[in-house]
């Protein structure tokens, strides 16, 4: 029998046929203009930005996550103060705010990182901060959003938890004293990337996580019913806008959705951006295990004038079932790749920073695709088999319709292949400019003190499909 998964529904004999039905805008539940958006690279940004508007929250914050931990510093170096002292200082302050934490029941375990949630009685200490535990009826799935709202008006979504060891800045410095977690232990470099959203989109992720509350066990009458914009939210943006009145669209997966054989959203989204790309895919992600997106980048790849495709990821696997499943997997999918690699347009690195020994590893824990300069991808959805249907996530989609949307989406690669090179983005924007190609910039580029490694995989004759103990660990439901 052959053991490679079938692909999702009609997937399974064209992972490139049109799945979108029409523009994203129209092809999602939920779906509004982002007012304002703002590229968050790591979580010095992400907490800086957390940090400045929670405290000015008169209505509402709403956090879901894979984790929480309420003693992390979200400004460590300058401030002593958790999130946990700021959120309870919020409430206190305003007797209108109402605060409401859901996690998935699982992650403190999993984590080994806020396993005190389960009994601490200081957090939360206060009656109008509720926190809730989210289970799944699969024992193997996970609650894995990451979205935080703060009066309907300003919404965070990527890749970032609010939990320990998430704090990084674009050195990834391998000595960076602020990298330490809750019990004080240091921490490798971590690259991650979050967006933050305001206007419509901000109010439908709110959206978004009021209904997982309520599905979870929550309350609806616990949590406030949505407030009207304010007349201007600018005083609540505390990072650099990178575009204003941008398109957004949202794709939510979860595996209830998918008991009538349905392709979720998440995957629909990521499959419709792999098609629609001309130039060039830009992908960072976490893991790289999915056969469902290996078929779709090798068809890419197998055009005569497709896109050069660049993939960002991590090298390391950390833990056991990582080591036997996602990273044999990971060389499986490369090799695939590298196959279909018959023009020479694939690259795919994992970063690393020079250190007293050499170099060291910098985790790639982001889950981003960008798509020429017109549309990106970002969220909680790793490319792995779970994220396509098993475990509960949302994606933002952005989409260009002005010349500066295009100018703000081609930055964004630009941005963050400056961070692994060490370099800066008007460098890199340059290069690009000058060789026409991702990958001749990168090339010419990739000598500084930080900078982008080969992960390669063999490309001859071997297997393809994936490794014994897949289908338990990171199983498709389709």
């Amino acid at each position: 029998m052959d053991t490679c998964f079938p692909t999702a529904l009609a997937l399974l004999e064209n992972p490139l046929q049109d799945l979108s039905h029409g523009h994203p805008q129209t092809s999602f539940a939920f779906r509004g203009q982002a007012d304002a958006v703002a590229f968050l690279a790591n979580g010095q940004d992400y907490f800086a930005a957390l940090a400045k508007t929670l405290p000015q929250a008169r209505n509402s914050i709403l956090i879901v996550g894979w984790d929480f931990n309420p003693d992390i510093l979200l400004q460590p170096g300058l401030s002593s103060e958790s999130l946990g002292d700021l959120l309870q200082a919020a409430v206190r302050s305003n007797p209108d705010l109402e605060v409401r934490i859901l996690v998935w029941a699982m992650g403190p375990i999993y984590s080994q990182k806020s396993l005190r949630l389960f009994y601490r009685r200081d957090f939360p200490a206060h009656p109008r901060i509720r926190m809730l535990f989210a289970r799944h009826d699969e024992w193997h799935a996970s609650h894995h959003q990451k979205l935080v709202c703060v009066d309907d008006a300003v919404g965070f979504i990527g890749g970032i938890d609010l939990t320990s060891r998430r704090f990084d800045d674009r050195r990834h410095a391998p000595s960076d004293s602020r990298r330490r977690d809750t019990s004080g232990r240091s921490y490798d470099p971590l690259h991650d990337v979050q967006t933050m959203v305001t206007g419509e989109a901000a109010r439908q992720i709110g959206q978004i996580i009021r209904r997982r509350w309520i599905e979870w066990g929550g309350d609806s009458n616990l949590v406030p019913a949505p407030a009207p914009a304010r007349a201007s939210d600018q005083h609540m943006l505390h990072s650099p806008v990178a575009a204003r009145r941008m398109p957004a669209a949202f794709a939510l997966t979860k595996r209830e959705d998918l008991a009538g054989g349905g392709v979720s959203e998440g995957l629909r989204m990521t499959l419709d951006i792999i098609k629609s790309a001309s130039r060039y895919l830009y992908i960072e992600t976490q893991y790289l295990a999915s056969q469902t997106i290996a078929k779709a980048l090798a068809a890419r790849l197998l055009e005569d004038d497709g896109p050069e495709i660049v993939i960002i990821c991590t090298r390391s696997s950390h833990g056991f079932i990582e080591q036997l499943v996602m990273g044999r997997n990971r060389r499986r999918v490369i090799r695939r790749l590298k196959q279909a690699d018959r023009h020479g347009r694939l690259r795919v690195f994992f970063p690393v920073v020079p250190d007293d020994t050499g170099e060291i590893e910098v985790l790639v824990h982001s889950k981003l695709l960008i798509a020429d300069d017109q549309s990106l991808r970002i969220g909680s959805s790793n490319l792995n088999h779970r994220s396509e249907g098993l475990d509960t996530e949302c994606d933002m989609r952005l989409d260009a319709t002005t010349p500066d949307h295009f100018a703000a989406i081609a930055k964004l690669p630009c941005q963050l292949l400056a961070e692994h090179l060490g370099t800066s983005t008007e460098i890199v924007a340059a290069k690009v400019d000058e060789a026409g190609s991702l990958i001749r910039a990168i090339d010419s580029l990739n000598e500084g003190p930080g900078r982008l490694k080969a992960l390669d995989a063999d490309v001859g004759p071997g297997p393809l499909c994936p490794v014994i103990g897949t289908a338990l660990f990171d199983p498709k439901t389709a």
